[in-house]
């Protein structure tokens, strides 16, 4: 074990300490939570890094994840011919990939995953799961039945899963609405993870299994930040037992289920396409400013200043606090400053560029997708506050207030998963798949 290691198990101290510190030091302090939550996360950590049957468990899981995309790649082929292929590849008739485009490679994956996972949610085989996760959350850290199932759900399902929990969300106390909205900005829905599979395959070819990995400890990071941010302070409805899944109409049959979800996928997809070109244009727009302002001093700043390099000063000692080589720093801080403006799906593309280039070490690159793994980013907190907004509108005043601290302990929380990633590897081999 190295410095390396060591200085991740200091930031995640320090990030414990920080999301105390944005919650303004409230007090009493959560102990038996955030002392679960601590250990659950470390639990996890030492299984996934350090117990050896993990490692096939891992590839097991990658693989199924490489298959299904391969699988629900061959409905874009079809549509799209050799606009779906891959860089390199060819159709059966000859005709050449003629490069990267995200909508065409990308998002129709979206739809596929999307669609997969209501045929499983209609088949009544994710409803087990997430049931044993929530009962898993509960009875460690002591979080109330619907804190549990919401966060539990978050890691197959994404931000419907406040669904599962509509009926109490109009008696929810505000600190249980904040460890809603934190544990959905904290992780990332299977419907996305194929997304980060796709940027990142060739460079970390386990990436799949650690993604998944990083979405079950996001829960107790996320349930730590949040406590300490906001500690309950009354008595939840549910804090005896983890209440039946609330499920919003069962499909006449599988086939019924297979196209809402495609729908729902497809709604997924165009509304991360057109995020992504008002985001990318309006930061486009900010850069221009900045870069014709800054130019006089471009010699005295060692070079352009654009927002993302503005963000990534900021960041920087965020991702100090990782256990990072100092190599890899200022590439992390520019990473983390983007993802909170750009969404993680453009800090995963640029995580993948940067790791086909060789620019990042293997730790890098772990360590940092473990900790881009979360929708911790400006617009998402609209997403969050709006869609749990639209099922209980009496609630909608306390979830615009819980809004910013949401997203402050949902950035601190990925950083504690990326954090506990950087505890436990210390370069082993066979980790990353290369």
């Amino acid at each position: 074990m190295s410095w390396l290691n060591l200085g991740s198990l200091g930031g995640l101290v320090a990030l414990a300490f920080l999301a105390w510190a944005a919650g303004g030091f409230r007090r009493p302090i959560p102990w038996r939570t955030v002392a679960s939550a601590g250990g659950l996360m470390l639990v996890l950590g030492a299984v996934v890094f350090w117990v050896p049957w993990t490692r096939t468990a891992l590839i097991w899981i990658n693989d199924t994840v490489i298959t299904v995309l391969r699988a629900g790649n061959e409905g874009a082929r079809f549509l799209f011919g050799p606009l779906a292929l891959n860089p390199g590849e060819t159709t059966a008739g000859g005709t050449p990939s003629i490069g990267f485009i995200l909508a065409a490679q990308v998002f129709p994956a979206v739809i596929f995953f999307a669609s997969l996972m209501a045929a499983l949610y209609h088949l009544r085989i994710l409803q087990p799961v997430v049931k044993l996760f929530a009962v898993l959350f509960h009875r460690t850290m002591g979080l109330s039945g619907a804190e549990s199932l919401a966060g539990s759900s978050n890691i197959f399902i994404g931000v419907e899963s406040a669904m599962t929990v509509r009926p109490y969300l109009d008696r929810m106390t505000r600190s249980e609405l904040l460890t809603l909205i934190t544990c959905g900005m904290a992780t990332v829905a299977s419907t996305t993870l194929a997304l980060y599979v796709l940027f990142l395959k060739d460079s970390f070819p386990l990436i799949a299994g650690h993604l998944v990995s990083a979405s079950v400890m996001s829960i107790p990071a996320a349930a730590l930040a949040s406590k300490l941010i906001l500690p309950e302070g009354e008595t939840p409805d549910t804090l005896g037992g983890v209440p039946p899944m609330a499920e919003s109409g069962r499909k006449q049959n599988t086939m019924a289920a297979l196209m809402d979800g495609s729908w729902e996928g497809l709604k997924l997809a165009a509304g991360i396409g057109t995020l992504l070109v008002a985001i990318l244009g309006f930061v486009a727009l900010i850069d221009y400013g900045l870069l014709k302002f800054t130019a006089p001093l471009s010699d005295a700043l060692a070079g352009p200043v654009d927002l993302r390099r503005i963000l990534g000063w900021l960041f920087t000692p965020l991702a100090w606090l990782l256990g990072l080589a100092e190599s890899d720093l200022t590439a992390a801080g520019r990473l983390l400053g983007g993802r909170a403006i750009l969404t993680e799906v453009v800090a995963y593309q640029e995580l993948g560029r940067l790791g086909a280039d060789g620019a990042l070490s293997p730790r890098g690159i772990l360590v940092l997708s473990y900790t881009l793994c979360g929708f911790a980013h400006v617009a998402s907190m609209g997403i969050f506050i709006g869609g749990i907004g639209a099922l209980a509108p009496a609630r909608r005043g306390d979830l615009s207030a819980l809004g910013l601290r949401a997203l402050v302990g949902a950035t601190l929380a990925t950083l504690m998963t990326g954090a506990v990633a950087g505890f436990y590897y210390y370069g082993q081999q066979g980790l990353l798949g290369m």
